[in-house]
């Protein structure tokens, strides 16, 4: 499959005192505070949080970063969607997951990264040292508890990955994914019944195991069975929402 080249992320200058009170403020205001790690955190903690991240903006297609980097931020995304992405052997790419805001990357153990990690679209994370957010962790016993049911949810999408890569039908990966984009938008407030896609049918082909054209094929055979509506080409209205559960299976 072509994959066009990808502009790297430029290293970050270390933020200066001014930098630091900017974040603050942007952390006071970010949208996705009420759905991260923050949200569990007193005021003390957030500001503790604060001083130690830095703000990065990432252009379309920046590569933030690449499988086999030392691992040494963890990153909360607060804008716009990232894919995890690993090159295979024969140069296909597999797209192991999507990263939403709210969501934390970088939470493995691991000492290098796996994936190439790449913005979708415009987007914006908060970054902390591994060393600052290790020091954090020792001093605040409820942040290392929100950080450990991150990893878990971690866990629980790449068995669901693995578990749609099982599947033999095109239909029921793609029934199954829109139903996990749509549980996770109605937990942000978003109307339960609209499915935004902020990734294009190209990555949602690599992550589900398929070729674009079987994606698209499949998007139409759910709307020929009105179990779906496709008003936008990046939105998705679920007509039958217990219909969409029976094709996925009910997978929990």
């Amino acid at each position: 499959m072509y994959r066009p080249a990808l502009a790297s992320l430029p290293p970050c200058a270390a933020p200066t005192a001014g930098d630091a009170a900017a974040a603050t403020l942007e952390c006071s205001h970010c949208g996705v505070r009420g759905r991260a790690i923050c949200a569990a955190l007193s005021e003390e903690e957030m500001g503790a949080l604060d001083q130690a991240t830095q703000s990065l903006q990432l252009a379309a297609g920046a590569t933030l970063v690449r499988a086999g980097d030392p691992r040494q931020y963890v990153y909360t995304l607060t804008e716009g969607a990232l894919r995890l992405v690993r090159t295979l052997a024969d140069g296909r790419r597999q797209i192991t997951g999507f990263v939403l805001p709210g969501d934390y990357v970088g939470l493995t153990e691991t000492p290098r990264h796996r994936h190439d990690i790449e913005a979708i679209g415009s987007s914006r994370a908060c970054r902390t040292s591994l060393s600052d957010m290790r020091k954090l962790r020792e001093r605040y016993p409820q942040l290392e508890r929100k950080l450990m049911q991150r990893t878990s949810m971690e866990l629980a999408a790449a068995q669901d990955a693995g578990l749609l890569l099982a599947r033999l039908q095109p239909s029921e990966r793609l029934a199954h994914f829109l139903l996990r984009l749509g549980a996770r938008g109605a937990l942000s407030g978003q109307p339960a019944d609209v499915v935004q896609l902020p990734m294009g049918r190209g990555d949602i082909a690599d992550h589900l195991g398929l070729t674009m054209e079987t994606v698209s094929r499949t998007f139409t055979k759910l709307r020929q069975q009105q179990l779906i509506a496709l008003p936008q080409l990046h939105t998705v209205q679920i007509l039958d929402l217990s219909g969409l559960q029976r094709l996925a299976g009910d997978i929990d």
